[in-house]
């Protein structure tokens, strides 16, 4: 027995070590490459289950997206391929035989279906504009589709004669509502030759046609979005004057008979109005408004109310839920719908008669999309643990607890991943506030540790615990280089309600900056870090932040500004949201220029010493790459050591592997050098394969 015992310890003590021993730091390649999945789809019955994993290519620079299938909760396979593109927007015909995708194999996005029991794919449409989106049509027969219109010849005919040029704000196409039929039987039209001359050969050969697709709304507006009623006779459509961003605040919803085409408004306020859901019966539809709120609906909450579409009463619901919602579905067992709750995201469950509002899931910690059966008993929804990545779940609303039918965590088994800890601490103006404090696998609590705050965009986006925090910033990387990473969900962001994201309203940077700087003196009156050896960065509002604290603040060693705001009044002239600056700062640069001051970066730059990293996209429309340019003169001209990255073809997002990898290195290189005293040379040479 002595014996037998000694020899488990042994061999205990060698899986162990060699369990440590396996543990190894991914490269910046590896976490650019790990796979994800998103989007869940269950058909009618609850019994099948779509979703999309996301897979990146090095060689042709991208990210591709293929559907896969999980049958009765079994293990996935992956259903769709499509080479040189992606497979998106999964949809079940309402027997559950078929899926419908949105794909581009050569001519625009277009529909295709494929048997749900296997087989090739088949497409469905062949539209010259292409497809934006689509829906069955509860009888399975058809599909409804939004696509644009198409080229308005005149603007060739003016660019032949006058070469190029656009008159702002004034060229955009508009999108409207198609049908076109489905049939089981329709055969591919590549199965048949047809040839263009008419001759006895395309006669013998009689050509295979494609449904030819009919329209449904047309009008000096565009369609946004669309709904068909569960007894297939309506579709209630969001619509506004153009397809421009600013013009959302414009939106409606009318409601249109499909027999007759016949249109009648139903929601017309002055505000942004938006469809969620049609009732199970076809009597109502839930709708979320901003009402008559054209100055704060950026970051003030939306409301949700029914509609009877008979004799249009409302009635407002979940009233007591201070929070975005995200996705309504609306079934006989009630309406469904995720939301954050601080740093967790829950499933809830709103009574369609009370308003009422319930938490139906809270486990795993975060709950992103979901979709439900046609019963109301079955769900399907990605999620995951603050120590995973994120999976597919299926649940059974008889039972309390989801299955897990995906392993996508399995990629991270043997890496050294961040470690996540919530904290919160004071601000300032007395605000609390949250962070997730990531600590490597090492940590010693007897050590000081350089600390790398990394901002996040939005205002109203939000940082949880999380095994591999990434995007540009090599954080696990870092973390085992020994350091500490604060994420801090500053005001103004998502999770913890309408009053808390209205802080920094007139108090841009400022408050933001308090919530910062107070997050790196609470750690320090903990005994956690090394004040010498700090640095900050961020991308869009956490790009600006950070440009806020290299002008205002010496408490960092480096800073890297990605995609940030350096001067509010050269950003409002510029950006693609000017509405976005009128509701935080409630002033345009003309009524009120000391809030554009006092809120803006460059008017601190005098003071400024840190050296600054900047990177910014060349396309940028968001946060337009003038401000890059405006921090990068002032910064030289005060002799502060800073540098500017432009990322070519790339809007307010680095998108493509190679791109971020480059990002990815120019982090590296800038905190290596001023936190750690490193010269890093980035890698040059092709990789061996």
């Amino acid at each position: 027995m002595k014996t037998f015992l000694t020899s488990a310890i042994i061999v205990a003590a060698s899986l162990t070590s060699q369990s440590f021993a396996q543990q190894v730091v991914p490269s910046f390649e590896q976490v650019i490459s790990l796979r994800s999945a998103g989007s869940p789809v269950i058909s009618p019955d609850g019994k099948l289950i779509a979703y999309g994993v996301s897979t990146t290519d090095w060689n042709d620079n991208r990210v591709d997206t293929e559907i896969w299938l999980s049958r009765n909760g079994a293990k996935p396979f992956q259903l769709t391929n499509t080479a040189k593109g992606s497979s998106t927007s999964p949809a079940f015909s309402p027997d559950g035989q078929w899926l419908a995708f949105l794909t581009d194999r050569g001519n625009k996005s277009q529909i295709y279906v494929i048997r749900t029991d296997g087989g090739e794919a088949m497409p469905i449409t062949k539209e010259e504009e292409g497809v934006n989106g689509f829906d069955w049509h509860p009888s399975g027969t058809k599909f409804v589709l939004l696509k644009n219109e198409k080229e308005n010849k005149t603007k060739k005919e003016l660019e032949k004669r006058y070469g190029g040029f656009e008159a702002d704000d004034k060229e955009f196409t508009l999108s409207h509502l198609w049908q076109v039929e489905f049939s089981p039987e329709q055969r591919n039209p590549n199965e048949l030759p047809c040839y263009e001359q008419a001759d006895s050969l395309k006669a013998k050969a009689g050509c295979i046609e494609l449904p030819k697709a009919q329209q449904l709304t047309e009008g000096k507006y565009t369609v946004n979005s669309f709904l068909i009623s569960p007894d297939g006779t309506k579709i209630v459509f969001v619509h506004q004057p153009d397809p421009l961003i600013n013009s959302f605040t414009k939106s409606d919803i009318s409601l249109l008979d499909i027999s007759s085409k016949k249109i009648t408004p139903l929601v017309t306020n002055p505000s942004s109005d938006d469809i969620e859901a049609w009732s199970p019966d076809s009597k109502e539809v839930l709708f979320t408004t901003s009402l008559a709120d054209t100055t704060s609906n950026f970051y003030t909450n939306p409301k949700l109310f029914s509609i009877n579409i008979t004799d249009k009463t409302t009635r407002q619901l979940a009233k007591n839920l201070d929070e975005y919602f995200g996705g309504l579905v609306w079934r006989s067992t009630g309406i469904y719908t995720s939301a954050f709750n601080k740093m967790k995201r829950h499933l809830y469950k709103i009574d369609p008669r009370t308003g009422s509002h319930t938490v139906l899931l809270n486990a795993p910690d975060q709950i992103f999309d979901f979709s439900v059966s046609k019963s109301g008993e079955r769900l399907a929804f990605s999620g995951r643990n603050d120590d995973q990545i994120t999976e597919i779940f299926t649940l059974s609303t008889a039972s309390p607890k989801p299955e897990k039918i995906t392993d996508f965590s399995s990629q991270i088994a043997n890496w050294k991943t961040a470690q996540s800890e919530v904290i919160s601490w004071k601000s300032k103006d007395g605000a609390t506030i949250e962070g997730v404090l990531h600590k490597p696998k090492n940590y010693d609590p007897t050590k000081k540790y350089p600390l790398l705050v990394v901002i996040h965009g939005g205002p109203t986006g939000i940082d949880t615990p999380t095994p591999v925090p990434s995007y540009v910033y090599p954080i696990v990387q870092w973390l085992d280089k020994g350091c500490l990473v604060l994420r801090p969900n500053y005001r103004g962001s998502a999770g913890y309600g309408e009053a808390f994201r209205s802080l920094n309203v007139r108090n841009l940077g400022v408050g933001d900056a308090w919530d910062v700087l107070s997050g790196v003196d609470y750690l320090d009156s903990k005994g956690l870090i090394d004040k010498n050896k700090m640095g900050c960065m961020g991308w869009s509002q956490g790009g600006y932040i950070s440009a806020f604290l290299t002008t205002t603040s010496d408490v960092f060693k480096a800073v890297s500004v990605g995609a940030g705001i350096s001067d509010w009044m050269t950003y409002y002239v510029n950006t693609d949201i000017h509405p976005f600056t009128r509701q935080y700062l409630k002033a345009t640069p003309w009524s009120d220029e000391e809030i554009y001051k006092k809120t803006s970066p460059m008017t601190y730059i005098n003071q400024a010493k840190t050296p600054t990293l900047i990177q910014h996209g060349e396309f940028d429309k968001r946060v337009p790459i003038p401000n890059a340019y405006q921090l990068l003169q002032g910064l030289r001209d005060k002799g502060v050591p800073t540098e500017l990255i432009v990322y070519k073809g790339f809007g307010h997002g680095i998108n493509k592997p190679k791109e971020r990898l480059a990002a990815t290195w120019h982090n590296w290189q800038w905190f290596n050098k001023y936190i750690w005293g490193e010269e890093v040379v980035i890698p040059v040479g092709e990789v061996k394969k």
